[in-house]
C-alpha cells in the first residue's frame, strides 16, 4: 500500500500532462480511482465558460443510499413526493422537511440498480444521514454516504445525443445503462447528469472530453439558476416551506400520497391559500460576493422575516450576479426589492421559465 501511494504522488505530475494519460492511469491506478472528485477538481476551470457542448464534474454534490426491505416504505413517511412513482425509468425531486414544514433537505431521489439514492449538496450529507437515521428505528432500511463510490459528472447541449446512447428525453426521466444512470434536467439547453462507478464514468468522461468543453461546476449551477430549480444548503437548512420555493410547481410534492413529516403544514398551504411567498430568478450587481440566506429588504415589507432570502446565487458571465430568491408576492409586485438593506443592490426580478401559479398566495 506505501508503495502505490508513493507512485501516485510521484506521478501526479504527470496526469497533469495530458487526458489520454490521466485516464489511462486512472482506469489502471486503484489509489485515483479512490480519489475521482479530488482528482477531477485540480483540472476544472476557473470560469463558468458557456459552451455548446459541455462538460463538467459536479464533485459539490453527494448522494445517501438507501436500501432495505423497507426502503420505499420509510421515505414514503418522510419525504414529499410519492416515492413509488421513483422508477428506473423516473427520478424525481423531493423535499424533507422537519415537523413545522420547514425545509431540511431538497433531494434528487433516483434508482440506481437495486437501490434508492438522494442526491443533494455535499454539505448536507452528513447531517442529513444522522438526522433521518433517527427516524429508521425497526425500519429495516440501510443509509449510508455513497458519494465517493458513485461520483456525477453532466453533459450539456444538443452533442447529447451523439454522446450519449439511450439519454432520456423527458425532465427528470431516467436511464440505467449497465453501471451508469443518465437522468436530464430541464433547460433549454438540453442537459443530462451522469452517476456511476468510477471506472464507467472515467470511459464517459475520456469519450467526451474529445468532443466537449470542460467548465467548471458553477456552469451546472447556473443552469438549476435559470431553469428556476433551488437548492437546500447549510445556511438555508429550515428556512423554507416547499412550496415557497416552488416544488408544487415542480412536481416535487404529492397531495395525495398521505402523510409524511411536515405534511400537514404543507397541505395547509394548499388548501388554506395561506401562502405569501415565492420564488423567483433575480439580476443584481454586488461587489461583495452574495451568500445563500442572505436577507432581502423592501420598503413594503411588514414581515418580521423580512422580504425574503436569496435561495441561490452564482456569478453571471454578462457581469453582476443571477440568483434565486424566495420573497414576498406583494414586496415583489410593488418593486423595488433590494438586497439586503434600503441601501443595497436592487434586484431585477422576473418569474421562473415554468411560471407561477397565483392562485395560492392568499
Amino acid at each position: 500500500m506505501g508503495e502505490n501511494l508513493l507512485l501516485a504522488d510521484k506521478t501526479r505530475g504527470c496526469f497533469l500532462a495530458g487526458f489520454g494519460t490521466i485516464w489511462l492511469y486512472l482506469i489502471a491506478n486503484r489509489y485515483m480511482l479512490m480519489n475521482w472528485n479530488d482528482f477531477l477538481q485540480e483540472q476544472t476551470p476557473d470560469q463558468a465558460t458557456a459552451a455548446d457542448c459541455a462538460l463538467a464534474t459536479l464533485a459539490s454534490l453527494g448522494l445517501i443510499r438507501v436500501q432495505g426491505e423497507d426502503a420505499r416504505d420509510f421515505l414514503q413517511g418522510q419525504l414529499t413526493n410519492d416515492i413509488r412513482a421513483v422508477t428506473a425509468e423516473q427520478a424525481q425531486l423531493s423535499a424533507w422537511c422537519n415537523p413545522k414544514g420547514r425545509m431540511l433537505a431538497l433531494m434528487l431521489v433516483f434508482q440506481h440498480g437495486d437501490g434508492l439514492y438522494l442526491q443533494l449538496p455535499r454539505e448536507r450529507i452528513a447531517p442529513v444521514l444522522k438526522r433521518l437515521g433517527m427516524y429508521v428505528m425497526r425500519s429495516r432500511v440501510t443509509l449510508s454516504d455513497a458519494s465517493e463510490e458513485l461520483p456525477i459528472m453532466a453533459v450539456g447541449g444538443d452533442c447529447i445525443s451523439g454522446l450519449l446512447k439511450n439519454a432520456p428525453e423527458d425532465h427528470f426521466a431516467s436511464h440505467q445503462s449497465g453501471k451508469l444512470t443518465l437522468i436530464r434536467f430541464p433547460g433549454e439547453q438540453p442537459r443530462i447528469q451522469v452517476i456511476g462507478a468510477t471506472d464507467a464514468l472515467a470511459k464517459v468522461w475520456e469519450q467526451t472530453i474529445a468532443t466537449a468543453t470542460q467548465v467548471n461546476e458553477e456552469w451546472w449551477q447556473l443552469q438549476n439558476i435559470r431553469n428556476g430549480i433551488p437548492a437546500i444548503y447549510d445556511a438555508t437548512a429550515e428556512t423554507f416551506i416547499p412550496q415557497m420555493l416552488n416544488l408544487d410547481l415542480l412536481n416535487g410534492i404529492s397531495f395525495t400520497k398521505g402523510c409524511y413529516t411536515g405534511q400537514e403544514v404543507v397541505a395547509r398551504m394548499k388548501y388554506l391559500g395561506q401562502l405569501k411567498r415565492r420564488m423567483y430568478l433575480a439580476r443584481f450587481d454586488a461587489v461583495e460576493k452574495p451568500e445563500p440566506g442572505d436577507k432581502l429588504f423592501s420598503t413594503h415589507s411588514k414581515s418580521a422575516q423580512g422580504a425574503g432570502k436569496l435561495v441561490d446565487v452564482q456569478a453571471s458571465p454578462a457581469g453582476g450576479w443571477e440568483a434565486l430568491v424566495a420573497a414576498e408576492i406583494s414586496s415583489v409586485e410593488a418593486g423595488g426589492m433590494r438586497l439586503g438593506d434600503a441601501g443595497g443592490p436592487e434586484l431585477k426580478i422576473q418569474p421562473p421559465p415554468y411560471g407561477l401559479d397565483s392562485g395560492e398566495s392568499g
